[in-house]
């Protein structure tokens, strides 16, 4: 069921395979990033640790370039947003996505109503540099017993999603960003 849409996704959104991480360390490079995104990508926009009010006004930058490229926009953390066609690791209406860096953590998002979840970290990643790793077996034992799909997410890149085995999607960072090209 890996590779099947979740629950009213289909209704609203189709549920993107390839996403977008935000966070501030992406500075600047957030714009070339957005742009690199392929029509029908999702992304995640996150800056936590972005004042209010600059994250307010950043968001809705994010929002008016994503709806000019055909993206599909949820937002995570405890804020309101306007514009955003889902959440991600909270309840909410609109396309919902979680993140789970275990099996047990899958199964729970699950259960809270999740139509994706992104699990991480498969392989090691410069958000958490010298974290522990799922690794590639780790990884699709939990892409294989979730029953949503799942979005591959941690030192991902367009050839190392090929050579896994039952994930719907992948989704990065540094993949996007002016470093990878």
């Amino acid at each position: 069921m890996a590779g099947a849409i979740g629950r009213d996704v289909s209704r609203r959104h189709p549920l993107p395979r390839l996403w977008l991480m935000t966070d501030e360390r992406l500075g600047e490079g957030l714009w070339d990033a957005l742009a690199r995104l392929p029509r029908g990508g999702g992304v995640v926009f996150r800056h936590y640790a972005t004042p209010a009010v600059e994250r307010r006004l950043l968001f809705a930058r994010v929002v008016r370039i994503a709806r000019a490229h055909g993206l599909v926009v949820v937002r995570a953390g405890n804020w309101c947003g306007a514009g955003a066609d889902g959440v991600h690791n909270r309840r909410g209406r609109g396309v919902r996505t979680a993140s789970a860096h275990s099996l047990l953590e899958a199964r729970a998002a699950v259960t809270r109503g999740a139509d994706a979840v992104f699990v991480s970290p498969v392989f090691a990643t410069r958000s958490h540099p010298g974290g522990r790793v799922l690794g590639v077996r780790g990884a699709e034992r939990i892409a294989r017993l979730v029953g949503v799909p799942v979005i591959a997410l941690g030192g991902m890149d367009a050839e190392r999603f090929w050579r896994l085995d039952g994930f719907y999607g992948w989704a990065a960072i540094d993949a996007w960003s002016d470093d990878a090209t």
